[in-house]
């Protein structure tokens, strides 16, 4: 028996890859072309430079890569670290241990700092890690700023304060996947030392482009400081070098992604055109509105304070006793509604609705709207409406931008 057609679009909920704006699909609808012609450089140049906008940076090198968030997570450290140095990494979520696994296997002494899943980075104990550490044996700080798996920021600008009142030189490097491009992120005034993106969250692209600004420091220190460079560890498809060099003149050491390219420049328009300040709050008024009907529906987020919640992404903690994987299944059965799944600790306990990117109130509501009659199929005590009521009574009264 055929499948029966199911009208209408998915909706798209989870925290990435995110819904793609139209005028963004028709960019990257181009016809393949020499990326070795004299005109390339037209479209790469410019993209190095106006994507310093996202980071909040004026000062970086931005260095594209084809690969997903993990392959720059690896162009991070390989660029700049040496096997056996030290780093430390706070650990509260599923992409944070991926990172510190990461970092383990390539061959790094992980001191790792575990924290509470639902909490973030602990500032205190990263100073304390590093005024300890009188010989300067640890080389980097690795954070992610926005731990997709429980819906948790970290405050990245407390993390700077604290590296700096302890006067130690470690790198410091953030995950910006699920945060970039939709949070508040400021590259040049937090001197983060490797920022990392991928082009599916907050770029509004499909997965496939990394993203990565890079300091100074961290530039000099991969062309041979700590360590020397015949120390580094073991780099070829994510040499820095090897990109620099070929983006000097507006080319790539290797073919690239070009309708990504098309992709990236045309996002960063719609970017510039809706302003980054705007884009931040426009993320923050959706999230609260989705923690407000979290609120009326009597449960909570995975975030254990207010202080950590993501403004890309809530993780809802079902009731005791409730799968939160078939509440996902049914969603997507019934409704057509794509949320996202608890992972490793939360799995079956949590599930998360991804508000980042491309989407206004009307968007949000529906995905609100889904969530609530998928519970409520599946035997959660929740009252119908609830939801959706409270989180469209706070988008009435609070404008999604700014001016």
């Amino acid at each position: 028996m055929a499948a029966t057609r199911r009208p209408g679009r998915n909706h798209l909920f989870i925290p990435g890859p995110t819904t793609i704006p139209d005028r963004v699909i028709r960019a990257m609808s181009v016809q393949s072309e020499d990326h070795r012609s004299p005109s390339f450089p037209e479209l790469a140049k410019p993209l190095f430079e106006d994507a310093k906008m996202v980071y909040g940076s004026k000062d970086g090198t931005i260095i594209l890569f084809p690969s997903s968030g993990t392959g720059i997570w690896e162009s991070a450290l390989t660029n700049t670290l040496c096997r056996g140095d030290k780093v430390v990494a706070a650990r509260f979520g599923q992409f944070s241990h991926l990172w510190v696994d990461m970092a383990q296997r390539l061959g790094l002494d992980v001191i790792v700092q575990d924290e509470e899943w639902g909490t973030g980075a602990d500032p205190q104990k990263i100073e304390d890690a590093l005024r300890a550490d009188k010989d300067h044996a640890i080389k980097a700080v690795m954070i992610v700023h926005n731990e997709t798996a429980t819906g948790v920021t970290s405050d990245i600008g407390a993390v700077r304060k604290a590296m700096d009142a302890a006067g130690h030189p470690a790198l410091l490097f953030v995950d910006g996947i699920s945060s970039i491009g939709s949070l508040p992120f400021k590259m040049d005034e937090w001197k983060v030392d490797c920022a990392v993106a991928g082009s599916q969250k907050g770029f509004m692209l499909p997965a496939g482009l990394g993203l990565l600004c890079v300091s100074q420091k961290a530039l000099k220190i991969a062309e041979g400081g700590q360590g020397g460079a015949n120390d580094r560890l073991g780099h070829v498809y994510f040499a820095w070098a090897d990109q620099m060099n070929a983006n000097k003149g507006g080319y790539f050491p290797y073919t690239p992604a070009l309708p990504l390219l098309y992709g990236l420049k045309e996002a960063l328009t719609v970017m510039k055109e809706e302003g980054m300040e705007n884009i931040y709050h426009r993320h923050h008024v959706l999230a609260e509105a989705t923690r407000q009907a979290v609120a009326a529906w009597g449960l909570k987020t995975c975030a254990k304070e207010p202080k950590w919640n993501s403004d890309t992404v809530t993780a809802i903690v079902v009731p005791e006793g409730v799968d939160a994987a078939k509440i996902i299944l049914h969603a997507y059965d019934r409704y057509n509604l794509s949320l996202g799944a608890g992972l490793s600790k939360v799995a079956g306990k949590v599930f998360r609705i991804g508000h980042l990117g491309d989407l206004n109130e009307l968007s949000l509501l529906g995905a609100i709207a889904g969530a609530e009659m998928a519970m409520i199929d599946c035997g959660v005590k929740v009252t119908p409406g609830s939801g959706v009521a409270a989180a469209s009574s706070y988008l009435r009264e609070n404008k999604l931008h700014k001016a």
